[in-house]
């Protein structure tokens, strides 16, 4: 198992984690958000915090949204929801920008919009860059263009890179208004041509097997829970292995990739690489660990469990 940090650039920093919260530099705007995984104490004390934040979110009390419903695959809970308390004036919306920075692929850049949502996520997950890497180096050794499918895709980060490192991509997710701020995403990053799906991935994935179509590239960031866009039931421990048996259907012997992300579902490393190496027949020597990025005190901060391969 190998630990990575992800270096997103300029534009975010993990400021400090603790007490269940962390507090995060979105460009020009800091936000308070609880975190799970930070059982440590603050490095801050809660007056430098307060004093820092634009926002802090805050669970359990009633909705205050700055942006539609933005749950990915509905994945939201009672124990997800909350609203932001602001603390000082910001914008309802702000965007933010990430480069990539490998010599051979200077070209990349995306523009994100961010905001405030009833689920504490603001429209980005930072800690992904580290596979929007992966996926970029993984694009460009393959046969021009690769197709490439991203399911559960949130607000379209990857798509967004996938597309600008030359793929033809489909992106899939089963929320409306989630397609809707990637399609702004993607006009502010000034990239076109990326086919919206709104579906349930597994009955999308399902169908495109019985057509025959392949892909050279699969991401997916998959929710422990969700409704698909027609009430469909998404739940990752009845449904991952299953979407999984149909994912690597779509992929041919050799010159593809996939990237799965497991987030706060508890997962071993471990874990994901028995249940992708039982399905991926492709993947020979699959990199798998945990995503982490630092906070000013150098306390490192888990953002969940990665696997990924790359078949030439």
């Amino acid at each position: 198992m190998v630990l990575r940090e992800a270096h997103f650039g300029d534009d975010y920093e993990l400021i400090d984690t603790g007490d269940f919260e962390k507090l995060e530099r979105f460009g020009p705007i800091i936000v308070a958000r609880p975190e799970t995984q930070a059982l440590w104490p603050k490095a801050l004390p809660e007056t430098e915090w307060n004093k820092l934040a634009h926002a802090k979110f805050v669970k359990g009390k009633n909705q205050t949204q700055t942006q539609p419903d933005n749950a990915n695959y509905s994945t939201a809970n009672k124990e997800d929801t909350g609203q932001w308390i602001k603390l000082k004036p910001m914008a309802d919306q702000w965007f933010i920008q990430w480069l990539m920075n490998d010599a051979d692929q200077q070209n990349i850049r995306i523009k994100m919009r961010l905001g405030l949502t009833p689920y504490r996520h603001v429209g980005i997950f930072p800690e992904q860059c580290d596979n929007w890497h992966f996926m970029a180096n993984s694009i460009a050794q393959l046969p021009k263009p690769p197709q490439v499918l991203n399911l559960f895709a949130y607000t379209g980060a990857a798509s967004l890179v996938a597309r600008q490192a030359g793929a033809e991509v489909v992106h899939v997710d089963a929320v409306k208004s989630t397609i809707t701020w990637a399609n702004a995403n993607q006009t502010a990053s000034g990239v076109d041509k990326i086919r919206w799906m709104l579906d349930d991935v597994l009955k999308f994935v399902k169908r495109e097997v019985r057509r025959q179509h392949i892909y050279q590239g699969i991401i997916l960031d998959p929710p422990p829970y969700g409704r698909g866009p027609d009430g469909e039931k998404w739940l990752l421990d009845k449904h991952l292995p299953e979407l999984l048996h149909y994912c690597a259907q779509l992929l041919p012997p050799k010159n593809c990739f996939v990237i799965m992300n497991l987030y706060a579902v508890g997962y071993s490393a471990l874990t994901a690489n028995n249940l992708g190496c039982a399905c991926f027949s492709q993947a020979q020597n699959p990199d798998v660990g945990e995503l982490y990025i630092p906070d000013r005190a150098g306390r490192k901060l888990s953002f969940g469990v990665y696997w990924r391969f790359f078949a030439s």
